[in-house]
Order: C-alpha cells, then sequence, then structure tokens
C-alpha cells in the first residue's frame, strides 16, 4: 500500500561525520566529555576472526534462520492482509528481523566486508525492507502480532506484555543503523513514519494525545534519541524523554515478586529514584542506555546521577566475574545483593550486550575508563561465550559451573543451539559485533585528545586539534600484551593521545615512544588513562605494553557462591576449566572433586589441540577429602565441625584451563570457572 509521505531528516548536528558509521553519535550541542567521530576498522588479529566468522556464517545465515522459525512469514501475512497464522510463541517475533537488518546495517557500512558478500547482503536488505513497507499500515503502525494474530485488538493497549514499543525501537535501530551505513532511505522512511505515529499517539494526562503509558519492556528510548540524532528532529527526544519519566506506577501490579511484580519491568519507581538495578536485567539496561542517552542531550543533572549511580550498583554488586548479569531465571533478573549463583547463573548474552551499550554511552557522557573496563571485560567474556567459534550456534543463559554428572541428567543440558523459539539473543551478537569499531576510540569534547577505548589491530582515523589525525594499530591483543600505535597523519598542532590501562595492569605496564622508554614527565597516568601530549609526527610510534600475566581472583566475601574459590584470569580474559580436556583425572574424580593449589602458582599450555587455538594455561590441583567410611554415618554427607578435617592429598594434578569464551565448543562436560582452593 502507498507510504504516507514524510519530511526528509535534517542532517545531524555533529562536529565531523566519520566515514564508519557509529552505533551512538551524539549531536554537537550534547552535554558530553567525549564523541565517537572516529573512523575505525578492525583490519587483523583477534576481533577481525571474531567479525569475519560474524559476517561470513551468523549473519549470513541470519535470512534462512528467520524464515524457518516463521519470522518472516508473520510479516509476508501483514503485508498480504492476512489475519491468521503467526507463527511463534512470543508477540515480538519482528525484533528478530529488527536486529538482524541492524547487523546487516553495520556490515555493510565496514570498508573490510568483501564485495561479493556486501552485494548479497545489500539485496536480502533491499527484499525484507521492501516486505517492511508492504506491511506497514497508513498510520505507519507495523507489527506482525498485532496485524495478524490479534487484528481487532487496539492498538497499544497490552504494553505490559505486548513488546509494541519495544518492537518499535528495534526496528528504528535498524534504520538508523542502514541509514548511516549506506545512505539508503528504505527503512529509514519506515522508521520515521511509525516514529511520527508514536508522536502523535503518546503523551501525559491533557496533552490531547490518547495514550498515556510506557512499554513494559524499555528500548524504545534509547531508539528515539538516536534517531533524533540521525533525523534532527528534536520530536523523538522529547518522546523519549516522557518514557524514561514515565516509569513509576503505570502498570497496576499484584504480586512482590517474579515477573508479576513492579520492579521486573522497572515500574516500581521513577528511574531518578531508584537505588539500586532491579528486575529483568536486560529491560533494566535497556532503559538505562535511554537514560544515559538523554542525559547527554539534555545535560540534566538527575538523569546522569540515576546513570551513574545504577551503573555502580550493577557493577559493584550484581555483576559475575565475566561481566554476565543476571542471577535468576524465573525472571531472567538480578537477584539480591552478591547473589551470583555459579550453576544457576542465567547471565543472558542479550544481558552482557545491553550492558556494553550502556557502557559505551556511560564512557561518552563522563570520559571515566571504569565504563570501557567493564565493558572489555563484558566483550571477551559474557557476550563471545552466547555464539560458537563456529558462529552457528548459541547459548542463551551462560552458567559459570557445570556440575559433574549435569551433562547425565534427564532434562535440560549445556550446550549450544542454531537458534530457538525466542531468538532475541543470536541476532543480538551479529548487531554488537557487526558495529565493535564503534566502541573502539573517542575524541575529547573539546577536540584535542584522541581516547582509545578498546585494542584492536586495525586503524583510528579523527579530527584532532583542527587537524585529521590517523593511526595504524597493530597488535595481537588478548593473547599478547604488546600494543603499537604509529602515527600515519597529523596536523602541527600539539593533541594528546589517552589510552586506557586496564585496572589489572594498573601498576604493571610499560610504555615507549619511537622505542625508547617514556620519560617520567612526557606523560600522565591518572584514573585509568595514559595520557601523551606532544607535536607528533608522521612515523612516531607508541608502544603500551600491558601485564598478561595470569592471575588467581577471589570474590568479594559476601558473594556466597564463590566463598573459599578462586578464578583465573589473564589480561581481559576470564579462564575456566573444562572436564574435556582433563583426561588424566584419576579414575572416579571429577572437576568437583579437586581443590586448587595456588602456591604452585599458574604455568602455560603448551598444547596445541585447545578450540580456537586459544592460549591455555595450567594449574595445580589436588583431590578434596570426603568423609571417611568410618565416620558415624558414612552415607550421609555433611560432618560435624568437631570431626578433623582431612587435607587435601594424593598426587598432584594438572589442570588445562582455557578462556571461558570458548567452552562449550566440543562434547557436553562439566566446567567450572570458580575453582575451590580451601578444603
Amino acid at each position: 500500500m502507498p507510504a504516507r509521505p514524510s519530511t526528509p531528516p535534517t542532517t545531524p548536528a555533529t562536529p565531523t561525520t566519520p566515514a564508519t558509521p557509529t552505533p551512538v553519535r551524539p549531536t554537537a550541542e550534547a552535554h558530553t566529555a567525549q564523541s565517537p567521530t572516529v573512523n575505525a576498522t578492525i583490519t587483523a588479529g583477534f576481533w577481525a576472526e571474531r567479525r569475519d566468522v560474524n559476517a561470513r556464517v551468523s549473519i549470513a545465515q541470519g535470512p534462512d534462520r528467520l524464515t524457518e522459525a516463521g519470522n518472516l512469514r508473520n510479516l509476508r501475512r501483514a503485508a498480504d492482509g492476512e489475519t491468521s497464522g503467526y507463527e511463534g510463541g512470543v508477540p515480538f517475533m519482528d525484533t528478530d528481523v529488527h536486529k538482524w537488518l541492524e547487523a546487516a546495517g553495520w556490515q555493510l557500512g565496514d570498508p573490510t566486508t568483501d564485495p561479493e558478500q556486501a552485494a548479497e547482503l545489500a539485496e536480502r536488505v533491499r527484499e525484507i525492507a521492501g516486505l517492511l513497507a508492504a506491511a506497514q499500515q497508513p498510520s505507519g503502525y507495523l507489527n506482525s502480532y498485532y496485524q495478524v494474530a490479534k487484528p481487532e485488538t487496539e492498538h497499544f493497549t497490552e504494553l505490559r506484555w505486548g513488546h509494541e514499543l519495544y518492537t518499535a525501537g528495534h526496528l528504528i535501530q535498524a534504520a538508523v543503523a542502514h541509514h548511516r551505513a549506506t545512505g539508503g532511505r528504505e527503512l529509514l522512511d519506515v522508521a520515521v513514519r511509525f516514529a511520527d505515529h508514536l508522536v502523535e499517539t503518546f503523551g501525559p494526562e491533557g496533552s490531547g494525545r490518547p495514550v498515556d503509558s510506557v512499554d513494559g519492556h524499555p528500548e524504545i528510548e534509547t531508539a528515539l534519541v538516536e534517531l533524533a540524532r540521525e533525523t534532527g528532529d528534536a520530536r523523538y527526544t522529547e518522546l523519549a524523554g516522557y518514557f524514561v519519566g514515565r516509569y513509576g506506577g503505570v502498570f497496576p501490579s499484584r504480586s512482590t515478586k517474579g515477573p508479576g511484580r513492579a520492579g521486573y519491568c522497572q515500574d516500581h519507581l521513577p528511574v531518578r529514584e531508584a537505588p539500586a538495578v532491579t528486575g529483568h536485567s536486560v529491560r533494566q539496561l535497556y532503559l538505562l542506555a535511554g537514560v544515559a542517552d538523554l542525559a547527554t542531550e539534555t545535560g540534566e543533572p538527575e538523569l546522569r546521577a540515576a546513570a551513574e549511580r545504577l551503573w555502580q550498583d550493577m557493577a559493584a554488586r550484581q555483576s559475575y566475574l565475566t561481566g554476565g548479569l543476571g542471577a535468576h531465571h524465573s525472571d531472567e533478573g538480578f537477584g539480591h545483593p552478591y547473589e551470583l549463583p555459579n550453576e544457576r547463573a542465567y547471565a543472558e548474552t542479550c544481558a552482557a550486550i545491553a550492558a556494553v551499550q550502556f557502557g559505551w554511552r556511560m564512557a561518552l557522557l563522563t570520559g571515566e575508563a571504569r565504563y570501557s573496563d567493564l565493558a572489555e571485560r563484558t566483550l571477551y567474556n559474557a557476550v563471545l561465550c552466547g555464539v560458537s567459534l563456529r558462529g552457528d550456534t548459541y547459548l542463551y543463559d551462560n552458567p559459570l559451573h557445570v556440575r559433574d554428572g549435569h551433562a547425565d541428567q534427564e532434562g535440560a543440558r549445556p550446550h549450544r543451539t542454531p537458534w530457538f523459539s525466542c531468538a532475541c539473543c543470536p541476532p543480538n551478537i551479529m548487531r554488537l559485533l557487526a558495529s565493535l569499531p564503534g566502541y573502539l576510540a573517542a575524541t575529547s569534547a573539546d577536540g584535542g585528545t584522541l581516547h582509545v577505548h578498546q585494542y584492536a589491530a586495525g586503524t583510528l582515523a579523527a579530527p584532532v586539534a583542527g587537524a585529521r589525525a590517523a593511526l595504524r594499530v597493530t597488535t595481537d591483543y588478548p593473547w599478547d600484551g604488546r600494543i603499537a600505535l604509529t602515527v600515519e597523519e597529523t596536523g602541527a598542532a600539539a593533541w594528546t593521545l589517552a589510552l586506557r590501562v586496564p585496572h589489572w595492569s594498573a601498576t604493571g605496564w610499560r610504555l615507549a615512544v619511537n622505542g625508547a622508554p617514556a620519560p617520567a614527565g612526557s606523560f600522565e597516568h591518572r584514573d585509568g588513562w595514559l595520557r601523551l601530549t606532544r607535536t607528533w609526527a608522521a612515523g612516531d610510534t607508541v608502544e603500551l605494553t600491558l601485564d598478561l600475566a595470569p592471575r588467581f581472583t577471589r570474590a568479594d566475601p559476601r558473594v556466597d557462591a564463590a566463598r573459599g574459590c578462586v578464578a583465573v584470569e589473564r589480561g581481559p580474559l576470564v579462564y575456566c576449566v573444562e572436564a574435556i580436556d582433563q583426561p588424566r583425572l584419576p579414575a572416579g574424580l571429577g572437576l568437583d572433586d579437586l581443590v586448587v593449589d595456588t602456591a604452585a602458582g599458574i604455568g602455560d599450555s603448551e598444547r596445541d589441540d585447545l578450540p580456537g587455538g586459544v592460549t591455555g594455561l595450567t594449574l595445580t590441583a589436588r583431590p578434596r577429602p570426603r568423609p571417611e567410611p568410618g565416620n558415624a554415618a558414612p552415607w550421609w554427607p555433611y560432618r560435624s565441625l568437631d570431626e578433623a578435617p582431612t587435607a587435601p592429598g594424593g598426587e598432584p594434578v594438572t589442570l588445562t584451563a582455557i578462556p571461558y569464551h570458548a567452552w562449550a565448543n566440543r562434547e557436553v562436560s562439566a566446567m567450572r570457572v570458580w575453582l575451590p582452593a580451601d578444603a
């Protein structure tokens, strides 16, 4: 059907439009410490390999998976005016399509994409964009669930569970990505028509608009701000502000626990008053991404304070060592403070992705390194574990412990699957990896500093000190701690290069400039940033070497599930032990029978059969003591404190540890991140 005309978008007010499209693009008037006006590419090394798999396998398979699951058929039914036959058990099947379209958009904007692959990808995007345009109603409304499965239901009357605005948000983000990457308007026109419909529909009591409410699943907020940045239409930011401010008493609640409670969808308190993160972790973090976006554009102190306060609570009391978030399976949500069970960890992949998106916005807003520190940890561990090394199977939830014998029991097994009935995670991973160059670096608000947040081999170019600065980055990070940055282009004025020093290497880094150790006074190390200010010349090289010595880590003693245990880390990578890598365990022993000897230290593994060619580590362990047969009740697994404890004994056992993101890529087996260090 014919589309309603819309006003062409204006050019967004940004200092310099980067050639590489970025997922977050604050306006020139934004109240932000840093701006991602950086043209970044990833050309080699760890992230290039993972992104290549994402492009060649994950994204390439997306349309077939969406066809098999019925997502695209639902949209075809909507386009054909059908009112039956909806496929899928959830009302937000369209979002999987939208997230795939966003991933495709970022991939099309990456100059490293294979031209033949790009041409095929562009054609699939055109097909699906045409399908969306055909399914869109004259009002601008577009949602296959309500058009096909519930055509008699009045729109926006089931917002707590219907996900109408959540679905619209992902459509908008896909459109912004595609427009930034290609300049094409196929998706943007669809998104603008829907957004205009929302502007006409939602508003506070007395506004003359028919609906005064929010969605039970936040997401629309950050999408609307980004659409305003892309089009220059301030109405979208205003609507996002209305939605953020409306949470806190919208939905009647008849329960104090589980999904029925108000906090499940962040409706328990206005966000400006909330003292802690709560409820469904993905919903909470998508809302906070929108809060950060609004604080950036409006400069409102209360919003910024809320974002900082809730990020701090999330990081200090609710985060797994991997950066994973969400302790509960029952409501996919946060638990009580320090409630972080290992074998029952939910740690949904989407929550990790949302945390990276929220953290990046906070890094730009504040300029603080801690946000990118946590984002790095989350990327390498809690995000990457969600997709297999081959890129064709996925994990929805990500436990930190699979007990001996668990795989032999009836019921759910810790294995990867090609797709899910609720497939929010796979296309979410696709869009984050495809947009990863946009998270690498940013320039300061005054234009005098280039901040490097994440390390990957490739190139960085940005306007700095009134001229273009270009650098080539060479590194084998995270396997090697050396990061070399070579200036290839610079202006005549002095400017500052700021390199993030992760907290785990705060006292163990080395810095060299043009091959010689940097003398004291030639740089500043403060608040996680290493700053070098000088008049640069083409050919200048800076080498930062981070300390990747493997280390044992203990948890806060309030984390009951990890008390008496240690974990192993190397650089940004969290390690685990899988039973499949321990063929020499004594008969009858499993991973849960062992106690790590921390005094023996951590060694390098020389094995070449580990998944993905990862760098392995070795640990020394001894069998855990068990109750002796002479005890009063040898069949009972508990014993009196009065009984003399038995120290770990027997011959030492050498364990092989691999990065957590590489687990579950072979046969199903037991696995542990936290290893007992006390009997």
